[in-house]
């Protein structure tokens, strides 16, 4: 489990094309350490596995399934991709439930600046967008956000300057995507709502 706090930004060293898989090479710092093959650590909010670790960065591999839910297909060299390790179960629990199941993927319809803060408004798909309530959780790219304000085809979400420091998010422009996993609790208790 995560909690959207991210540790650091990577950047993408080099992407390859395998078998029905992409192998995505991270060089990192932060993220490494304690990092093993077989561990997990979220790219982007995408849960992956670690296949190779060196002294500057790690390998994943990412499946169709992976490709198709996320913008982990868009990577290319020099990018820079939010990283977070999973929590301990003695950790400090900051953020909030996060599980690195990425939902879609949500294209960013405007971006505003408001004094230090930027207000950053996305377009959703409608069956993602029932999962949303102003004031409640979102992650993007990893990143555990509150959200500020939803309407009829999307939300907003609004990013102090800490936030667009130390992660990709401030990176982003007018019809990019970014990864959404909206908030478990939320799908738990339409599916139990549903059984009654």
């Amino acid at each position: 489990m995560f909690t959207g706090i991210v540790v650091e930004t990577g950047r993408v060293a080099g992407v390859a094309e395998g078998d029905c898989l992409r192998s995505i090479r991270i060089d990192a710092s932060v993220a490494l350490e304690g990092l093993a093959v077989g561990d997990s650590v979220a790219v982007d909010g995408v849960c992956l596995t670690a296949v190779e670790v060196t002294q500057d960065g790690f390998t994943v591999e990412v499946m169709q399934e992976s490709l198709d839910r996320s913008t982990l297909g868009d990577l290319g060299a020099g990018m820079r991709v939010n990283l977070e390790r999973p929590m301990a179960a003695d950790g400090r629990f900051d953020g909030h439930i996060v599980q690195g199941h990425v939902d879609g993927v949500a294209k960013l319809r405007s971006r505003a600046e408001e004094g230090a803060a930027v207000r950053l408004w996305f377009e959703i798909d409608p069956r993602l967008l029932r999962y949303l309530v102003e004031k409640g959780s979102i992650t993007l790219d990893g990143v555990s956000l509150t959200v500020t304000a939803v309407d009829g085809s999307g939300f907003e979400v609004s990013l102090i300057p800490h936030t667009l420091e130390v992660t990709g998010l401030g990176d982003r422009h007018v019809g990019d995507g970014v990864n959404v996993e909206v908030d478990v609790l939320a799908k738990y208790v339409e599916r139990l709502m549903e059984a009654r």
